[in-house]
């Protein structure tokens, strides 16, 4: 360490010193740094990244010693309220620094002392003893008490003092008040020789409030700071100057100097000054009362008008006095008002009450009673403790819990904000109080309790508190209380009761098994830009990478489960063993979990211990008996089988064909299967109930497995138990307790039995077909060995289930008992319907014997069921209870959330929907399955059935259905949709078989393809075998389209040439190509009629992509099980076809050739397969919006249009192929009818494309480089260019590509839109007008060459030349130049036809009419713009 420098040490010791400390390289003991501006935070740049100031100043650091000096008092340091009014002027740099440097160091350079020179200096007085006398607490009482509030005895006694010697050394009274008085004479007055005793004033102006700062000392300028002896006299010159300007100034000039003044003033300046006067407010009145007190002579010998002055000033003084007393008096008025109404008054004589704080006790007071407030504005919405919403002007004691809350503490209730401040509580009570509250308004809210009382989404509202993570930290609770209440707001939020209930009750249902997954349709868009970079391996995916609030806000589900809730939920079920009511929850939610997705049951099986425990614990083979005593309370549900945990295990089998795998192998379950499926439910140590709910979901679970062809092993264990179920049923059948609770859930058991027979049929039915593949070697891929049942061990089932079957059909006369039978006749007739559509595929059954039972079963069982009355009633409640005839049935609940995927709707599912108890549609299409599958076997039974189609309330169902279109998808349509698709798509299944052998039928063809052709467009995923069934044998089928046999074409000829329907006449532009005869759109329909089965294998060759999709539907509908891979139907994002998918394979072609195009492959000549391609497709479109055009009528007439210039943008030469020519021209007649004109929106968005705009400015690229003037192609140019559209399309086609404006020669003739479109109304935009006078001048528009565009442009600068309107200067000033500028036109055509343009009239050679004279008030603004007289050239 280096020693210090000692006395008497030279300065070579010195420079000696510093050598040594240099080589040490020791730190110094202070150091100088730049001292930043404080204003500006840290030293160096700022956030804004300017650099530090240049004129820093350097400043001495030194160690442990404080940069600001000690505070002198405990109290915060103050803000001056005056930091904006400041005036600023420019200082230099360094002067600012200075001034503003707060160092300690500077503050002890910058000491200075306060100027005394002018201070009074009062000696001591002496006194005789050797000390000062010391004060005693007695001697201060009796001393003059001047100042209030709690002072020190040092500071009173001081006070006395000081108060003494200002009474000392004051003037007299007198004399302050005569000073006063010469003070407040102005000027003028004592020029007029007036005195103030001689002439007082009289003036009750001088009394008045707004004067009183006359007569007063200066309040603002105090000459404190003035060396000067004379400082107060300064101070005094100035105050008086400025009364001396005041009296030379009217009242009006003072009021608005002062307006003036104000406005220029700070307002927190003038805030200060004015609380400046009311400080001094008190030595101010004194003086006044002083001056006009009964003492003043003059005041005595004033008149009645000077006793009226003093009444007014002392009124006003009164009301300042009073002003001046409101601050000091408000808290005596105010703590008087609290004292009377508290319930115990404070007294002084109490510890601690010396200083009583009233707003403290406000808490005692009585509550005020609520009342409705009259504002448009809303409440807060408060609850109570049930989760019930209170109504804000009802009045509950207090007793109830309800007012422990700060805000609107008179109102009962708490509010959201509350609730979730009172769950993160520390008092366990209380956290568990909010939870359960939170838990009850969340169930409320889902059940629509509060849609018509609150504004708003309560369930969205608490989602984007973090509500959701909220429940998640209470699940890591260590108190069992506070996890039950979480696990019930848990499961308030996600689970719902009706979703369950219909999803079971629609199992039995025709493919009721397989489900959409609960994954939420609507993510973000930046999800859909992080696809393509996440696909690529070794990254992880977007859901890993994104926050858990990110992913929970489009995704509830994903999100908690990214938060490792199924660990969670083990350990709660393993460890903690919570009461019944809670573990029934937990496995409610995950069966939600379970039906997310594939994914989701993946995590489910993964999860360590999970499955296990479950199983173990809700799934025993044994369990005490007790629990089946009526009346047993269950303390524990650990150890006692469960039907909600069977359930679970049933839903998450439905997840995939592995997963089912998985549960049957690895955890044990074909031997509880066996457990629960072999005893009878009443033999079952459960209660009743429990009981067949555990029966039932067990043979849920094994009908899924057997979906799969798994499990069938059982079959044959378990074949005798069946057997006795069976004959069991015609005695269940005939029990007549249809309303008991018990008989609906022994039917619902019965119903999974046929289901799963059913299941097992199907899995049977394909055990030949892969033996013999098998022993053949044939079969690709991996090979799939055959299930353990045959055909032979089902084919014994059927004479017991046709015996059921009729013991039903007997029933259906009784509406009661046919409802409560309802379900399991459903599910005998769909196994009936699988029976014999694989019957015919086995090698060991006899055909003739099958057909034999076909023809017995249709005559003596279903025809007499046919002519039932009952049945006719059920083909009328067809329309009431569709979903597609009533949108609004299937529409979202208010509150559902985006983000939590339900299937509830508004107003629920009442028993007229088609899910509701009395809807008709299950067992109509398990009927039409049947029929179709008997009729698809025996041909000859077809027409026995055209009863079916004859059903009036089946017409009037398909004709409503189709007329309305779609309802929006969403996962509660989507569920309910699926099931009336299947009912249509039977229907006309049915009527194509009948197409061909009934002559009868044409009446009902027309019907049965426009009902076609709308179920193509709204086929959900997973029905990719029905489109393909439709498209295939039905849709493009010529018995389906009796106009082109009937004499169609010849009515659209007859239609084009008498002008039905349209004013504009319907012409077909020419074409520059190869001469070939002109065709009309009648031949042209005819010969699309004649290549249907073309265009069929045309359409059907581009949907190959869909073939994957396919492969899978079409193994679940034709119950290949061996090939189903999970009971979860795709994720619905829309219709398998799109709305367009007319144009689909002219889409798909200008897609091919655009990515050619875009690789450097120029394709100038096409093939011809895609020549005859888009020939097909504007065929197939033709025909379509002739005979179907309410089909089309979904799609906007400008996304037809667009489509249509695919075929110009695809290749150089395709526009110029002669059909596709043809059909071309023919399509865009039709879009230029004035209907279809009318509803042409091209700015509006279009699907499919994302800016018509670009698709334009291609399209222009393309007619300049490949058009060769044909008239077609400049048609569909022309056609954007009409007035109502956007201006920007006219701009490209007068800027950038005007030279196109020399190949648009398309004739008036030729062009099928009216030019009044073009023309009305004027042209407002000043750019487009002067593009259309410079192409008109410099002659790059002519009449010769681009007659339409020539036309539009000189109407629209005729009349914008002799406008007179009011409008902008601009503008004013371009139509007088281009007014002048065509009178001074060499052109005297061009001349003529902008000066003497009349109207429109396509008849005439340049297409409009021109005036022979002009009109008086044209020619006299013609004259006054050119000033020239027009003699003889005003005549043309």
């Amino acid at each position: 360490m280096l020693s210090r420098p000692k006395p008497g040490e030279s300065e070579a010791d010195l420079l000696q010193f510093q050598n040594q400390f240099l080589a040490a390289r020791a730190f110094p003991a202070a150091k100088v740094v730049k001292k930043a501006d404080k204003r500006r935070g840290d030293s160096g740049s700022g956030d804004d990244g300017r650099p530090p100031l240049q004129n820093s100043k350097d400043v001495v650091m030194l160690d442990d010693f404080p940069d600001e000096p000690p505070a002198l008092t405990p109290a915060p340091p103050k803000k001056t309220r005056l930091k904006n009014a400041s005036v600023h002027f420019g200082e230099d740099s360094a002067d600012i620094l200075e001034s503003h440097d707060q160092h300690i160091t500077v503050v002890f350079s910058k000491i200075i002392e306060r100027d005394t020179s002018t201070a009074a200096v009062t000696m001591p007085v002496p006194t005789g003893d050797p000390f000062p006398r010391t004060f005693h607490r007695s001697e201060v009482k009796s001393e003059v008490r001047l100042a209030s509030g709690r002072k020190s005895i040092f500071a009173q006694k001081i006070a006395a003092r000081r108060a003494a010697e200002e009474a000392v050394t004051a003037p007299p009274a007198v004399e302050m008040r005569r000073m006063h008085t010469d003070l407040t004479v102005p000027s003028a007055m004592q020029q007029m020789g007036g005195s103030v005793k001689e002439g007082p004033l009289h003036s009750a102006e001088k009394h008045k409030p707004g004067n009183f700062v006359s007569t007063q000392r200066p309040c603002i300028i105090t000459g404190e700071g003035l060396r000067s002896f004379k400082s107060e006299q300064e101070a005094q010159t100035i105050h008086q100057e400025n009364l001396d300007r005041l009296q030379s100034m009217s009242q009006e000039e003072i009021l608005q100097e002062q307006k003036k003044l104000l406005a220029q003033l700070d307002p927190n300046l003038v805030a200060f000054l004015k609380s400046k006067h009311v400080a001094d407010g008190g030595e101010k009145k004194e003086l006044f009362t002083e001056q006009e007190g009964p003492e003043d002579p003059g005041r005595q010998e004033s008149g009645p008008e000077s006793q009226h002055g003093a009444e007014e000033t002392v009124e006003a003084s009164s009301m300042e006095r009073s002003g001046m007393e409101e601050t000091t008096g408000v808290e005596k008025d105010t703590g008087t008002g609290i004292t009377d109404d508290l319930p115990v008054k404070p007294k002084k004589e109490w510890v601690h009450m010396d200083n009583v704080e009233f707003e403290k006790l406000e808490w005692m007071k009585d509550l005020p009673h609520p009342r409705q407030r009259r504002t448009k504005k809303g409440m807060l919405a408060r609850f109570s403790l049930k989760g019930d919403l209170i109504p804000p002007d009802i009045d509950l004691p207090t007793h109830l819990g309800l007012h422990h809350h700060g805000e609107e503490a008179e109102r009962a209730g708490y509010s959201l904000q509350e609730l979730f401040h009172l769950s993160r509580s520390q008092v366990i009570q209380q956290r568990t109080l909010a939870l359960q509250v939170l838990g009850c308004i969340v169930q409320k809210a889902k059940a629509g309790e509060f849609v018509s009382s609150l504004k708003g989404s309560v369930l969205r509202l608490l989602l984007d508190a973090g509500f959701l993570f909220l429940l998640r930290f209470s699940l890591d609770d260590p108190v069992d209380n506070v996890i039950a209440a979480s696990i019930h707001a848990l499961h308030a939020l996600l689970v719902s009761p009706d979703d369950e209930k219909y999803l079971d009750w629609t199992f039995s249902w025709y493919q009721g098994m397989a489900v959409f997954p609960f994954i939420p349709n609507e993510e973000e868009e930046e999800e859909e830009e992080e696809e393509m970079m996440e696909k690529s391996p070794g990254k992880k995916s977007k859901d890993e990478i994104r926050p858990d609030p990110d992913v929970a806000q489009y995704d509830v589900i994903k999100g908690l489960l990214k938060t490792r809730i199924l660990h969670r939920l083990r350990y709660i079920l393993e460890v903690v063993r919570p009461v019944p009511s809670v573990v029934l929850d937990i496995l409610d939610i995950l069966t939600r979990v379970a039906r997310h997705s594939s994914e989701a049951c993946i995590q489910l099986l993964d999860c360590p211990r999970l499955i296990e425990t479950i199983v173990r614990e809700f799934l025993p083979t044994r369990w005490d008996p007790q629990v089946a005593e009526q009346g047993q309370l269950l303390n524990s549900l650990h150890g006692v089988a469960c039907a909600t945990a069977m359930k679970f295990i049933r839903v998450l089998a439905s997840g995939g064909r592995n997963a089912a795998a998985r549960l049957l192998n690895k955890f044990e379950l074909k031997s509880r299967l066996s457990r629960f499926i072999a005893e009878d439910p009443q033999d079952l140590p459960l209660q009743r109930e429990e009981a067949i709910r555990l029966s039932t979901e067990a043979f849920r679970l094994w009908a899924v497995a057997a979906g799969y062809g798994q499990a069938c092993d059982l079959y044959r264990d378990l074949y005798p138990m069946l057997v006795r179920i069976l004959q069991s049923l015609p005695h269940l059948q005939s029990s007549s307790q249809e309303n008991s609770p018990m008989f609906q859930l022994s039917i619902q058991r019965a119903a999974a039995v046929i289901t799963l027979l059913t299941h097992v049929t199907q899995t049977a039915s394909c055990t030949a077909e892969l033996q013999a593949q098998l022993s053949s070697g044939l079969q690709d891929g991996e090979q799939i060995l055959p299930p353990p049942v045959t055909w032979s061990h089902v084919s014994g089932l059927r004479p017991f289930l046709e015996t059921s079957l009729r013991r039903s059909f007997q029933e259906i006369s009784q509406l009661e008992t046919w409802q409560a039978l309802q379900p399991l006749t459903t599910a005998y007739v769909i196994y009936f319907g699988v029976y014999y559509s694989v019957c015919s595929q086995q090698p060991s059954l006899n055909p003739i014997d099958c057909l034999e039972e076909l023809e017995h079963l249709t005559s003596e069982v279903l025809l007499p069921l046919l002519s039932q009355p009952a049945l006719h009633s059920m083909w009328d409640l067809l329309r009431p209870c569709s979903a597609l005839c009533n949108p609004s049935s299937c529409s979202p609940a208010p509150e559902s959330v985006c983000s939590i995927v339900s299937l509830s709707c508004t107003g629920g599912k009442p028993p007229m929907s088609l899910a509701g108890s009395k809807s008709p549609f299950p067992f109509i299409t398990a009927l039409l399955f049947l029929i179709n599958s008997i009729t698809q076997i025996h041909k000859s039974l077809v027409s026995k059935y055209f009863c079916v189609l004859n059903f009036k309330g089946l017409k009037d169902y398909l004709c409503h259905s189709w007329a309305k279109g779609p309802p929006s998808v969403t996962p509660s349509s989507a569920w309910i949709l699926r099931h009336e698709y299947h009912l249509q798509y039977f229907v006309l299944a049915l009527a194509q078989k009948m197409a061909g052998t009934c002559s009868e039928y044409a009446q009902h063809a027309s019907l049965h393809h426009c009902v076609a052709m709308a179920l193509l467009s709204c086929l959900l995923p997973g029905s990719e075998h029905l489109a393909h069934e439709l498209l295939l044998g039905l849709a493009f089928n010529p018995e389906f389209i009796p106009e082109g046999k009937a004499g169609g074409p010849v009515a659209a000829d007859f239609s084009d040439i008498l002008h039905l329907g349209a004013r504009a006449r319907l012409v077909q532009p020419g074409s520059v190509a190869a001469v070939f005869p002109k065709t009309s759109r009648g031949v042209l329909l005819g010969e699309s009629y004649q290549h249907l089965p073309f265009i069929r294998t045309c359409y059907l060759s581009h949907f190959v992509h869909l073939e994957p999709s396919l492969v899978r539907s079409q193994a679940a509908y034709q119950g290949r099980t061996c090939l189903i891979q999970s009971m979860l139907l795709p994720q619905v994002r829309g219709p398998i076809l799109p709305s367009d998918w007319p144009f689909f394979p002219l889409i798909s072609l200008y897609n091919k050739v655009t990515s050619a195009e875009t690789q450097g492959v120029v394709l100038n000549t096409l093939p011809p397969d895609l020549v005859n391609t888009v020939t097909r497709n504007l065929q197939w479109v033709l025909l379509l919006e002739t005979w179907r055009a309410r089909i089309l009528e979904s799609i906007p007439a400008a996304a037809k249009l667009a489509r249509l210039m695919c075929i110009f943008l695809t290749g150089g030469d395709l526009f110029l192929e002669g059909p596709v020519h043809c059909y071309t021209a023919a399509l865009l007649s039709l879009y230029c009818q004035p209907k279809v004109l009318d509803s042409l929106q091209l700015d509006a968005p279009l699907p499919g494309l994302a800016s018509f705009h670009d698709l334009y400015i291609s399209l222009l690229e393309q007619f300049e480089g490949v058009s060769f003037g044909d008239p077609l192609f400049g048609a569909f140019v022309l056609l954007p260019l009409q007035r109502r559209f956007s201006v920007q399309l006219r701009l490209a086609v007068f800027g950038e590509h005007v030279s196109i404006l020399r190949a648009l020669g398309v004739s008036f003739q030729q062009f099928p839109v009216p030019l009044e479109q073009y023309i009305s109304p004027p042209e407002d935009s000043l750019n487009l007008l002067r593009l259309y006078f410079r192409t008109l001048v410099t002659g790059v528009l002519r009449p010769s060459w681009c007659p339409i565009l020539y036309v539009v442009a000189v109407a629209h600068v005729n009349s914008f030349i002799y406008s007179q309107g009011s409008t902008t200067q601009e503008a004013d000033a371009a139509r007088k130049s281009m007014l002048r500028k065509t009178w001074l036109l060499v052109d005297e055509v061009l001349k003529k036809h902008l000066l003497y343009y009349k109207l429109l009239n396509s008849e005439c050679p340049l297409g409009f009419e021109l005036y022979e004279e002009l009109p008086p008030l044209r020619l006299k603004y013609l004259q006054m713009v050119t000033k020239k007289e027009l003699n003889e050239s005003t005549s043309p």
